[in-house]
């Protein structure tokens, strides 16, 4: 056991170092373009809001608040806690609800966003995982160990095939309006193994 848990402590280490603000500012970069003008948004799985926080420095037309299972003292914006089933809000309370790495999280990601769209007026924002390529499985599973394991977060692996996004986002009446495949998540020398296809963000219209 120790032996595994070594590298799996330097892994995490590495991460913090090297991937995570660069993610968190390529993340809050996408955002900042996608959201549409003047939007109420509902941030599911906020976390500690810093992504939400470095998008309303650029985008002041925005009002942003969150809902997380677990609200975290130095949250930098609102959170209301949530049970990760029912969003505690009635029908089309937001413009927007978007999902930052959440879905995959989940153990029923359907539920979840059939109930963002309750929520939504106009428009679903998702960043997540696809399941495409060699190895993409065990490679998305090492990539959510590493960055998730050591902050005690929910780890089913819930992840789609690009088939199974598209019929979820058809049971759920979503139609997309701009995706984004290309997300410069990773330095060069590691977006080889851990960006290619893996990762998409999608903005997707609410049809009634």
């Amino acid at each position: 056991m120790p032996a595994v848990q070594i590298p799996v402590r330097t892994l995490g280490k590495l991460h913090g170092q090297v991937v995570h603000q660069r993610r968190v500012r390529a993340l809050a970069g996408h955002f900042t373009d996608m959201l549409p003008q003047d939007h109420s948004v509902l941030d599911v799985g906020c976390g500690d809001g810093l992504i939400d926080r470095l998008v309303l420095e650029r985008r002041s037309d925005l009002s942003i608040c969150g809902v997380d299972v677990l609200v975290r003292e130095a949250a930098q914006i609102t959170v209301t806690p949530y049970d990760g089933h029912h969003l505690p809000y009635s029908d089309r309370s937001f413009d927007t609800v978007l999902f930052c790495d959440v879905l995959h999280h989940t153990e029923s990601p359907r539920e979840v966003l059939r109930e963002a769209v309750r929520v939504a007026r106009h428009s679903i924002l998702i960043k997540d995982h696809v399941v495409q390529g060699w190895l993409a499985r065990p490679t998305l599973r090492l990539m959510d160990f590493v960055g998730n394991a050591p902050h005690g977060v929910s780890l089913p692996y819930n992840y789609f095939t690009a088939a199974e996004w598209d019929e979820a986002f058809r049971e759920c009446h979503l139609s997309p309006r701009m995706i984004r495949r290309r997300l410069g998540l990773y330095p060069a020398w590691a977006d080889v193994c851990f960006g290619r296809s893996l990762h998409f963000i999608g903005l997707y219209d609410v049809v009634r």
